[in-house]
């Protein structure tokens, strides 16, 4: 990884309650990518949740796309400063996929294909806070975009959301995943500008 996409810049326009401090309101998806955007035939794609324990679920698209979907709308927030407001998803809750899995882990690592993970606290995956999207707007999620599935974690900056979302590893501790290696911060709250370590 190493090459980072173009697209972050756009005309400041702050104000809205809606907005966390820092950010401003963009009408247009910059995208923001680690590397190339790896292409996952949705036949090929798995999503997995492994514990602890070694013990690993794992479902094909076929059986992800069996599971209960649900629409959701949001607004998102760059760590970059842009955000969009009243964004549209559908996806898989995270506490669906969840259901079946026993843990006393208290942090995830959520993997992508093309080797980028994060780190996320496990109550900020539950309790309706986060989803597997695969699609966005109404249509199938573009590849720059994470497609065919990416994480959405909309609470936290975006960065958290990972693109060609593969699974969950549950942890006993808090390990940063590439852009808190970097530098960013371990959380990512931007109502806290939780932008940098």
């Amino acid at each position: 990884m190493g090459i980072i996409s173009s697209g972050f810049r756009g005309r400041r326009q702050a104000g809205s309650p809606a907005l966390p401090p820092g950010q401003y309101e963009t009408a247009s998806f910059p995208v923001l990518t680690a590397g190339p955007a790896p292409d996952i035939p949705t036949e090929d794609w798995e999503f997995f949740i492994t514990t602890e324990e070694g013990r690993s679920h794992t479902w094909s698209w076929d059986a992800f796309m069996a599971l209960p979907q649900v629409d959701i709308g949001t607004d998102i927030h760059c760590v970059t400063s842009w955000s969009k407001l009243g964004t549209s998803w559908r996806g898989v809750s995270l506490d669906t996929l969840f259901e079946d899995v026993q843990t006393t882990s208290r942090f995830t690592t959520a993997h992508s294909y093309g080797g980028y993970t994060t780190n996320l606290p496990l109550r900020d995956l539950l309790d309706g806070k986060a989803w597997i999207a695969w699609e966005y707007d109404g249509k199938a999620l573009e590849r720059a975009h994470g497609g065919p599935a990416r994480l959405l974690v909309p609470h936290l900056y975006f960065w958290k959301s990972a693109k060609w979302i593969n699974g969950v590893e549950l942890t006993q501790e808090d390990i940063p995943g590439f852009w808190e290696s970097n530098g960013y911060h371990l959380h990512g709250d931007p109502w806290r500008e939780e932008r940098y370590s």
